[in-house]
Protein backbone atom coordinates (compact mmCIF):
# COMPACT_ATOMS: atom_id res chain seq x y z
CA UNK A 1 0.00 0.00 0.00
CA UNK A 2 1.26 3.15 -0.80
CA UNK A 3 1.91 6.16 1.52
CA UNK A 4 -1.13 8.23 0.18
CA UNK A 5 -3.30 5.29 0.37
CA UNK A 6 -2.62 4.57 4.14
CA UNK A 7 -3.02 8.24 5.15
CA UNK A 8 -6.54 7.99 2.95
CA UNK A 9 -7.08 5.05 4.81
CA UNK A 10 -6.41 5.86 8.25
CA UNK A 11 -9.08 9.15 7.76
CA UNK A 12 -11.70 7.21 5.98
CA UNK A 13 -12.27 4.32 8.79
CA UNK A 14 -13.24 6.86 11.45
CA UNK A 15 -15.92 8.15 9.30
CA UNK A 16 -17.33 4.50 9.06
CA UNK A 17 -20.15 2.22 10.81
CA UNK A 18 -18.85 0.50 13.62
CA UNK A 19 -20.18 -2.66 12.28
CA UNK A 20 -17.84 -2.33 9.54
CA UNK A 21 -14.81 -1.54 11.13
CA UNK A 22 -15.70 -4.04 13.42
CA UNK A 23 -15.70 -6.89 10.69
CA UNK A 24 -12.70 -5.55 9.45
CA UNK A 25 -10.89 -5.84 12.53
CA UNK A 26 -11.75 -9.02 13.41
CA UNK A 27 -10.18 -10.73 10.28
CA UNK A 28 -7.19 -9.51 11.88
CA UNK A 29 -7.82 -10.85 15.21
CA UNK A 30 -9.51 -14.30 13.76
CA UNK A 31 -7.95 -15.38 10.21
CA UNK A 32 -9.62 -18.51 10.65
CA UNK A 33 -12.67 -17.49 11.74
CA UNK A 34 -15.40 -17.15 8.63
CA UNK A 35 -14.93 -13.42 7.39
CA UNK A 36 -10.81 -13.94 8.14
CA UNK A 37 -11.33 -17.08 5.81
CA UNK A 38 -13.76 -15.49 3.32
CA UNK A 39 -11.30 -12.36 3.08
CA UNK A 40 -8.50 -14.69 2.70
CA UNK A 41 -10.63 -15.91 -0.68
CA UNK A 42 -9.45 -12.83 -2.82
CA UNK A 43 -5.69 -14.52 -2.64
CA UNK A 44 -5.42 -17.08 -5.02
CA UNK A 45 -1.97 -18.23 -6.21
CA UNK A 46 -0.45 -17.86 -9.65
CA UNK A 47 2.15 -18.77 -11.25
CA UNK A 48 5.37 -20.73 -10.01
CA UNK A 49 6.21 -21.66 -6.48
CA UNK A 50 8.18 -18.11 -4.99
CA UNK A 51 11.84 -19.51 -4.13
CA UNK A 52 12.40 -20.28 -0.11
CA UNK A 53 15.45 -18.61 1.96
CA UNK A 54 18.55 -20.85 1.96
CA UNK A 55 21.04 -21.03 4.92
CA UNK A 56 24.91 -20.78 4.43
CA UNK A 57 27.35 -23.08 5.69
CA UNK A 58 29.08 -20.29 8.02
CA UNK A 59 28.86 -20.79 11.80
CA UNK A 60 26.14 -18.35 12.53
CA UNK A 61 22.98 -18.28 9.46
CA UNK A 62 20.27 -15.55 9.66
CA UNK A 63 17.13 -14.49 8.03
CA UNK A 64 15.79 -11.74 8.36
CA UNK A 65 11.96 -11.26 7.61
CA UNK A 66 8.99 -10.79 6.11
CA UNK A 67 8.88 -6.90 5.95
CA UNK A 68 12.10 -5.22 5.30
CA UNK A 69 10.19 -1.65 5.93
CA UNK A 70 12.64 1.06 4.65
CA UNK A 71 14.95 -1.55 3.19
CA UNK A 72 16.08 -2.26 6.96
CA UNK A 73 16.33 -6.13 7.13
CA UNK A 74 18.22 -6.18 4.45
CA UNK A 75 20.87 -3.37 5.51
CA UNK A 76 21.37 -5.05 8.73
CA UNK A 77 21.60 -8.08 7.22
CA UNK A 78 24.22 -6.63 5.05
CA UNK A 79 26.20 -4.92 8.30
CA UNK A 80 26.27 -7.88 10.26
CA UNK A 81 28.35 -10.27 6.93
CA UNK A 82 30.29 -7.35 6.83
CA UNK A 83 31.46 -7.35 10.02
CA UNK A 84 31.42 -10.65 11.26
CA UNK A 85 32.68 -12.99 8.91
CA UNK A 86 31.61 -16.59 10.47
CA UNK A 87 27.64 -14.59 9.77
CA UNK A 88 25.71 -15.47 6.68
CA UNK A 89 22.42 -13.62 6.21
CA UNK A 90 19.62 -13.94 4.60
CA UNK A 91 16.87 -11.94 3.99
CA UNK A 92 13.07 -12.37 2.75
CA UNK A 93 9.79 -10.10 2.05
CA UNK A 94 5.97 -9.65 1.43
CA UNK A 95 6.20 -8.37 -2.37
CA UNK A 96 2.99 -5.43 -1.61
CA UNK A 97 1.27 -4.50 -4.82
CA UNK A 98 1.42 -0.45 -4.88
CA UNK A 99 3.74 -0.36 -2.11
CA UNK A 100 7.31 0.45 -1.86
CA UNK A 101 9.17 -2.48 -2.49
CA UNK A 102 12.78 -2.92 -1.84
CA UNK A 103 15.25 -5.33 -2.72
CA UNK A 104 15.10 -8.94 -0.75
CA UNK A 105 16.77 -12.28 -1.16
CA UNK A 106 13.72 -13.77 -1.62
CA UNK A 107 10.65 -12.14 -2.39
CA UNK A 108 7.08 -13.60 -1.61
CA UNK A 109 4.14 -12.56 -3.96
CA UNK A 110 0.97 -11.75 -0.91
CA UNK A 111 -1.33 -14.49 -2.60
CA UNK A 112 1.56 -17.33 -1.91
CA UNK A 113 2.48 -15.89 1.06
CA UNK A 114 -1.23 -16.01 2.28
CA UNK A 115 -2.98 -19.35 0.99
CA UNK A 116 -0.49 -21.35 -0.50
CA UNK A 117 0.04 -24.21 2.07
CA UNK A 118 2.97 -25.42 -0.26
CA UNK A 119 5.09 -22.34 -0.35
CA UNK A 120 4.26 -21.91 3.74
CA UNK A 121 5.29 -25.35 4.81
CA UNK A 122 8.41 -25.11 1.94
CA UNK A 123 9.27 -21.35 4.43
CA UNK A 124 9.20 -23.01 7.66
CA UNK A 125 11.04 -26.13 6.86
CA UNK A 126 13.96 -23.78 4.91
CA UNK A 127 14.13 -21.19 7.84
CA UNK A 128 14.38 -24.00 11.00
CA UNK A 129 18.02 -25.30 8.83
CA UNK A 130 18.99 -21.47 10.26
CA UNK A 131 20.60 -20.77 13.23
CA UNK A 132 18.65 -17.59 14.14
CA UNK A 133 15.38 -15.92 12.93
CA UNK A 134 15.04 -12.19 13.49
CA UNK A 135 11.46 -11.60 13.16
CA UNK A 136 10.32 -7.93 12.01
CA UNK A 137 7.44 -6.17 13.33
CA UNK A 138 6.07 -9.07 14.74
CA UNK A 139 4.48 -10.07 11.43
CA UNK A 140 3.99 -13.68 10.24
CA UNK A 141 7.01 -15.56 9.22
CA UNK A 142 4.60 -18.17 6.69
CA UNK A 143 1.27 -16.45 6.38
CA UNK A 144 -1.76 -18.35 7.60
CA UNK A 145 0.49 -21.71 8.38
CA UNK A 146 0.30 -21.02 12.50
CA UNK A 147 -3.37 -19.25 11.82
CA UNK A 148 -0.54 -15.84 11.65
CA UNK A 149 0.54 -16.70 15.01
CA UNK A 150 4.09 -15.80 15.50
CA UNK A 151 3.95 -17.71 18.76
CA UNK A 152 3.16 -20.61 17.28
CA UNK A 153 5.68 -19.96 14.82
CA UNK A 154 8.65 -19.29 17.66
CA UNK A 155 7.47 -22.49 18.84
CA UNK A 156 7.94 -24.38 16.19
CA UNK A 157 11.13 -22.89 15.01
CA UNK A 158 12.47 -23.37 18.93
CA UNK A 159 11.89 -26.82 18.82
CA UNK A 160 13.96 -27.34 15.71
CA UNK A 161 16.75 -25.55 17.43
CA UNK A 162 16.45 -22.21 15.79
CA UNK A 163 16.82 -18.91 18.37
CA UNK A 164 13.89 -16.34 17.63
CA UNK A 165 14.20 -12.79 17.90
CA UNK A 166 12.09 -9.98 17.29
CA UNK A 167 12.79 -6.12 15.91
CA UNK A 168 9.71 -3.80 16.26
CA UNK A 169 9.74 -0.97 13.66
CA UNK A 170 6.85 1.43 14.92
CA UNK A 171 3.31 1.14 14.71
CA UNK A 172 3.24 -2.23 15.58
CA UNK A 173 4.41 -1.61 19.46
CA UNK A 174 3.53 2.38 19.74
CA UNK A 175 0.47 2.68 21.39
CA UNK A 176 -1.54 5.55 20.41
CA UNK A 177 -3.12 6.11 24.16
CA UNK A 178 0.27 6.37 25.58
CA UNK A 179 1.47 8.43 22.77
CA UNK A 180 -0.53 10.70 23.11
CA UNK A 181 0.10 11.72 26.53
CA UNK A 182 3.69 12.51 25.74
CA UNK A 183 3.20 15.26 23.28
CA UNK A 184 0.48 17.91 22.18
CA UNK A 185 1.42 17.43 18.82
CA UNK A 186 0.89 13.68 18.91
CA UNK A 187 -1.50 12.10 15.22
CA UNK A 188 -3.25 10.29 17.36
CA UNK A 189 -5.12 12.98 19.30
CA UNK A 190 -6.04 13.38 15.57
CA UNK A 191 -10.06 13.05 15.89
CA UNK A 192 -10.14 12.24 11.98
CA UNK A 193 -7.72 9.07 12.85
CA UNK A 194 -9.09 5.77 13.38
CA UNK A 195 -7.21 4.20 16.09
CA UNK A 196 -9.18 1.73 17.77
CA UNK A 197 -7.12 -1.38 15.22
CA UNK A 198 -4.12 0.47 16.09
CA UNK A 199 -4.25 0.83 19.93
CA UNK A 200 -5.14 -3.25 19.86
CA UNK A 201 -3.37 -4.13 17.80
CA UNK A 202 0.23 -2.40 19.50
CA UNK A 203 -0.78 -3.38 23.33
CA UNK A 204 -1.28 -6.98 21.65
CA UNK A 205 2.16 -6.74 20.51
CA UNK A 206 3.97 -5.00 23.25
CA UNK A 207 1.97 -7.59 25.41
CA UNK A 208 3.59 -10.64 23.21
CA UNK A 209 6.93 -9.39 23.68
CA UNK A 210 7.01 -8.76 26.93
CA UNK A 211 6.20 -12.37 27.85
CA UNK A 212 8.17 -14.04 25.18
CA UNK A 213 11.23 -14.24 26.85
CA UNK A 214 13.36 -14.17 23.31
CA UNK A 215 15.64 -11.00 22.34
CA UNK A 216 13.53 -7.81 21.37
CA UNK A 217 15.28 -4.83 19.38
CA UNK A 218 13.67 -1.89 18.39
CA UNK A 219 14.64 0.32 15.38
CA UNK A 220 14.07 4.03 16.89
CA UNK A 221 14.65 5.34 20.26
CA UNK A 222 11.35 6.34 20.95
CA UNK A 223 9.88 2.50 21.10
CA UNK A 224 11.93 2.67 24.50
CA UNK A 225 9.03 3.69 25.94
CA UNK A 226 6.87 1.43 24.78
CA UNK A 227 9.24 -1.30 25.13
CA UNK A 228 11.93 -0.47 27.77
CA UNK A 229 13.39 -3.98 28.47
CA UNK A 230 14.41 -3.96 24.77
CA UNK A 231 17.46 -3.20 23.22
CA UNK A 232 18.08 0.05 20.58
CA UNK A 233 19.40 -1.86 17.38
CA UNK A 234 19.74 1.62 14.99
CA UNK A 235 18.25 2.14 11.75
CA UNK A 236 20.67 1.75 8.84
CA UNK A 237 21.40 4.16 5.83
CA UNK A 238 24.07 3.47 3.11
CA UNK A 239 26.27 6.21 4.01
CA UNK A 240 28.44 6.57 1.31
CA UNK A 241 25.87 7.14 -1.18
CA UNK A 242 24.53 10.10 1.20
CA UNK A 243 27.32 11.59 2.18
CA UNK A 244 28.72 12.17 -1.53
CA UNK A 245 25.63 14.71 -2.06
CA UNK A 246 27.50 17.40 0.52
CA UNK A 247 28.25 20.71 -0.65
CA UNK A 248 31.38 22.75 0.07
CA UNK A 249 30.04 26.02 -0.66
CA UNK A 250 27.26 27.59 0.20
CA UNK A 251 25.12 28.64 -2.60
CA UNK A 252 23.53 32.22 -2.77
CA UNK A 253 19.93 32.95 -2.52
CA UNK A 254 17.34 31.60 0.26
CA UNK A 255 18.01 28.53 1.68
CA UNK A 256 16.46 25.68 0.18
CA UNK A 257 14.07 23.64 2.48
CA UNK A 258 12.55 20.31 1.42
CA UNK A 259 9.81 17.93 2.78
CA UNK A 260 8.77 14.39 1.88
CA UNK A 261 5.43 14.16 3.64
CA UNK A 262 4.64 10.50 2.58
CA UNK A 263 1.81 9.34 5.46
CA UNK A 264 1.49 13.36 6.01
CA UNK A 265 -1.22 13.06 8.52
CA UNK A 266 1.54 11.25 10.83
CA UNK A 267 4.33 13.56 9.84
CA UNK A 268 2.14 16.88 10.21
CA UNK A 269 2.44 17.91 6.71
CA UNK A 270 -0.83 20.20 6.58
CA UNK A 271 -0.23 21.84 9.93
CA UNK A 272 3.28 23.11 9.10
CA UNK A 273 2.14 24.09 5.35
CA UNK A 274 0.89 27.45 6.16
CA UNK A 275 4.21 28.75 7.34
CA UNK A 276 6.87 27.24 4.81
CA UNK A 277 4.29 29.11 1.70
CA UNK A 278 4.45 32.27 3.79
CA UNK A 279 8.32 31.99 4.45
CA UNK A 280 8.24 31.17 0.07
CA UNK A 281 6.27 33.86 -1.16
CA UNK A 282 8.47 35.71 1.30
CA UNK A 283 11.89 34.60 -0.78
CA UNK A 284 12.87 34.02 2.81
CA UNK A 285 13.11 30.31 1.63
CA UNK A 286 12.68 28.21 -1.16
CA UNK A 287 10.20 25.21 -1.03
CA UNK A 288 9.56 22.01 -2.58
CA UNK A 289 7.13 19.23 -1.01
CA UNK A 290 8.83 16.14 -2.36
CA UNK A 291 5.32 13.77 -3.00
CA UNK A 292 5.70 10.23 -4.80
CA UNK A 293 9.55 10.41 -5.39
CA UNK A 294 10.88 6.86 -5.77
CA UNK A 295 13.35 6.23 -3.07
CA UNK A 296 15.83 5.84 -6.22
CA UNK A 297 15.73 9.19 -6.90
CA UNK A 298 15.05 10.64 -3.17
CA UNK A 299 18.95 11.19 -3.14
CA UNK A 300 19.03 13.82 -5.67
CA UNK A 301 16.08 15.78 -4.66
CA UNK A 302 17.76 16.15 -0.84
CA UNK A 303 20.92 16.89 -2.95
CA UNK A 304 19.57 20.08 -4.14
CA UNK A 305 18.30 21.33 -0.48
CA UNK A 306 19.91 23.11 2.17
CA UNK A 307 17.36 21.94 5.10
CA UNK A 308 15.36 18.68 5.66
CA UNK A 309 11.97 19.06 7.65
CA UNK A 310 11.51 15.65 9.11
CA UNK A 311 8.32 14.90 11.29
CA UNK A 312 6.67 17.20 13.87
CA UNK A 313 4.02 14.98 15.20
CA UNK A 314 5.44 11.71 16.95
CA UNK A 315 8.42 13.29 18.47
CA UNK A 316 11.37 10.92 17.40
CA UNK A 317 13.29 10.45 14.25
CA UNK A 318 13.85 7.45 11.30
CA UNK A 319 15.27 6.45 8.01
CA UNK A 320 14.31 9.48 6.42
CA UNK A 321 16.02 11.81 9.01
CA UNK A 322 19.16 9.87 9.26
CA UNK A 323 19.54 9.69 5.35
CA UNK A 324 19.51 13.61 5.31
CA UNK A 325 22.04 14.10 8.51
CA UNK A 326 24.45 11.51 6.33
CA UNK A 327 23.67 14.13 2.89
CA UNK A 328 25.11 16.71 5.67
CA UNK A 329 21.44 18.53 5.75
CA UNK A 330 19.93 20.33 8.62
CA UNK A 331 17.15 18.38 10.09
CA UNK A 332 14.60 20.02 11.63
CA UNK A 333 11.63 18.18 13.72
CA UNK A 334 9.89 17.77 16.92
CA UNK A 335 11.68 15.64 19.14
CA UNK A 336 10.35 14.57 22.51
CA UNK A 337 12.81 15.53 25.33
CA UNK A 338 12.58 12.17 26.36
CA UNK A 339 13.81 10.65 23.00
CA UNK A 340 16.60 13.17 23.04
CA UNK A 341 17.16 11.74 27.24
CA UNK A 342 17.55 8.54 25.88
CA UNK A 343 20.06 8.79 22.76
CA UNK A 344 21.94 10.40 25.06
CA UNK A 345 22.26 7.98 27.91
CA UNK A 346 22.59 5.04 25.67
CA UNK A 347 25.10 6.77 23.29
CA UNK A 348 26.61 9.89 24.87
CA UNK A 349 25.84 11.99 21.75
CA UNK A 350 23.06 14.70 21.65
CA UNK A 351 20.58 14.24 18.31
CA UNK A 352 21.97 17.20 15.79
CA UNK A 353 17.99 17.57 14.62
CA UNK A 354 17.08 21.31 15.55
CA UNK A 355 13.84 21.15 17.88
CA UNK A 356 10.46 22.73 16.01
CA UNK A 357 7.05 22.50 16.61
CA UNK A 358 4.79 23.41 14.17
CA UNK A 359 3.74 26.94 16.64
CA UNK A 360 7.57 28.02 15.76
CA UNK A 361 8.85 26.73 13.02
CA UNK A 362 8.43 29.60 11.15
CA UNK A 363 10.78 31.77 13.76
CA UNK A 364 13.31 28.74 13.98
CA UNK A 365 13.54 28.91 10.07
CA UNK A 366 13.88 32.74 9.97
CA UNK A 367 16.52 32.68 13.00
CA UNK A 368 18.32 29.56 10.82
CA UNK A 369 19.01 31.88 8.16
CA UNK A 370 20.25 34.50 10.27
CA UNK A 371 23.10 32.00 11.20
CA UNK A 372 24.56 30.67 8.67
CA UNK A 373 27.55 29.76 10.56
CA UNK A 374 25.23 27.61 12.92
CA UNK A 375 24.36 26.08 9.86
CA UNK A 376 27.50 24.39 8.90
CA UNK A 377 28.49 23.41 12.22
CA UNK A 378 24.75 21.88 12.49
CA UNK A 379 25.57 19.81 8.74
CA UNK A 380 28.73 18.91 10.43
CA UNK A 381 27.20 17.49 13.22
CA UNK A 382 24.61 15.44 11.61
CA UNK A 383 27.10 13.72 9.32
CA UNK A 384 29.31 12.63 12.34
CA UNK A 385 26.23 11.69 13.92
CA UNK A 386 24.65 9.65 10.96
CA UNK A 387 28.46 7.81 10.76
CA UNK A 388 28.58 7.03 14.28
CA UNK A 389 25.38 5.37 14.90
CA UNK A 390 23.22 4.42 11.19
CA UNK A 391 26.47 3.09 9.44
CA UNK A 392 25.49 -0.68 10.13
CA UNK A 393 28.52 -1.42 12.09
CA UNK A 394 26.79 -0.82 15.46
CA UNK A 395 23.58 -2.18 14.42
CA UNK A 396 25.30 -5.26 13.75
CA UNK A 397 27.54 -5.28 17.39
CA UNK A 398 23.74 -5.02 19.09
CA UNK A 399 22.35 -7.77 17.10
CA UNK A 400 25.62 -10.16 17.79
CA UNK A 401 26.48 -9.20 21.61
CA UNK A 402 22.75 -9.18 22.39
CA UNK A 403 21.39 -12.29 20.37
CA UNK A 404 23.44 -14.37 18.16
CA UNK A 405 26.11 -14.85 19.94
CA UNK A 406 25.29 -13.05 23.92
CA UNK A 407 28.49 -11.55 25.96
CA UNK A 408 27.77 -12.83 29.49
CA UNK A 409 27.54 -9.58 31.65
CA UNK A 410 26.70 -6.20 30.62
CA UNK A 411 29.20 -4.36 28.20
CA UNK A 412 29.35 -0.79 26.53
CA UNK A 413 29.83 -1.17 22.66
CA UNK A 414 30.63 1.43 20.72
CA UNK A 415 29.32 4.03 22.80
CA UNK A 416 26.02 2.57 23.45
CA UNK A 417 24.48 0.35 26.68
CA UNK A 418 23.98 -3.28 25.58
Amino acid sequence: MSYGRLDRLLQARNSWPKWLNTAIDSVADNPSGLIGRLASLRYRPRGPLPDVSKSGKNLFTVAIGPVNYSNQGTLWAKSLSKKYPEVSTSTFAIEVPGGFNFPSDVIIPMDFYQRSSRWQKAQIEALSKFSHVLVEAEEPLVGRLFQRSVEKESVFLNNRGVSVAYIAHGTDVRIPDKHAKRTKWSPYLDPTLYINRLNALATKNVDFLNSIGSPVFVSTPDLLLDLPNAKWCPVVVEIEKWSTLRETTRRPGPIRVVHAPSVQTIKGTHLIEPALNKLHQQGIIEYRELRGIPSRLMPEEISWADVVLDQFRLGSYGVAAVEAMAAHKVVIGHIIPEVRELIQGHTGLELPIIEATPDNLESVLINLVAHPLKMDELKSAGGKYASRLHDGALSAEILMNNWIRPVQKESIVGGISQ
